[in-house]
């Protein structure tokens, strides 16, 4: 079932970084096909072992992520995919975010580089009038959505977060992603119970996306290994923009233990001026 989830304005400036988005946005990063053998026992709890997979995460330490951002709208689809890593502990990631080429197969628009750290977002190469040696910074605790879907691509750490309002969840069954056996999961998540839940770094992003969307409950599909690391989770958002708009955001996780250095561009190389709609 569909959930729909309809954004409530925040003003010009959350309005304009999220037409960024909405010209952004996710495609599911690889199939996997899941299905139960006969002889595998699901676990005793599901929604407790999706529920804690923040927390394995975070004694992890770091770990390479993809993400795949798909939208929907008017019989139209855009995907928009990042590369990077991210730090569990510092709560800090880097991502190369590729915007999709025109009907004719040319780039649009030069990667963007996005820097996640504790409550804001860092973009290089945003467009929209900014110079292509400054940045932009975004305070993710103003945006309706916490960055959800406006970076065109869900933050790891606020897709794991996310994860701690897990609810009615039940266990699919034992299949592979990216060669690792993992064990299926599928449920609905609550935004504002995860956002109670989370750690304080990503809470304020989770409590804006809370109040910024009408409905809390957003249906995912989670992999974890053996271990109880996430490998995938694939989020589904339903928001009403102009439209309604369906978006799929996943995130692939990876490489743990890979070292993630994050520097944050100085004051100066910070963009200061009016950023175009």
């Amino acid at each position: 079932m569909v959930v729909h989830q309809h954004m409530r304005r925040r003003g010009r400036a959350g309005e304009a970084v999220l037409a960024v988005a909405v010209a952004v946005t996710v495609a599911a990063t690889s199939g996997c096909g899941s299905s139960a053998s006969g002889d595998d026992r699901p676990p005793e709890d599901p929604a407790a072992a999706v529920r804690g997979a923040a927390d394995v995460l975070d004694a992890t330490g770091s770990a390479r992520a993809r993400t795949a951002m798909e939208m929907a709208t008017g019989g139209t689809r855009v995907t928009i995919r990042g590369e990077g890593g991210v730090d569990f502990k510092s709560r800090m990631g880097q991502l190369l975010v590729m915007l999709p080429a025109d009907a004719a197969g040319k780039a649009e628009h030069r990667p963007i580089t996005e820097l996640l750290v504790p409550g804001a977002l860092y973009m290089k190469n945003r467009g929209a009038g900014v110079p292509d040696d400054k940045w932009v910074r975004v305070d993710t605790t103003t945006l309706a959505d916490g960055n959800l879907v406006t970076g065109g691509a869900t933050d790891p750490l606020a897709a794991v977060e996310l994860l701690r309002g897990a609810r009615d969840v039940t266990y699919v069954g034992k299949t592979e992603v990216a060669g690792t056996k993992v064990r299926h999961y599928r449920g609905t998540t609550d935004i504002g119970r995860a956002a109670r839940s989370a750690s304080p770094g990503v809470r304020g992003a989770l409590e804006a996306a809370a109040k910024g969307f009408d409905t809390d409950t957003v249906p995912f599909d989670a992999y974890l290994d053996e271990e109880g690391r996430l490998r995938k989770v694939r989020h589904r958002f339903t928001y009403v923009n102009n439209g309604v708009i369906d978006v799929s955001s996943t995130t692939l996780l990876y490489g743990f233990g890979t070292p993630v250095t994050v520097v944050l561009p100085a004051s100066g190389d910070i963009f200061a001026g009016k950023i175009a709609g």
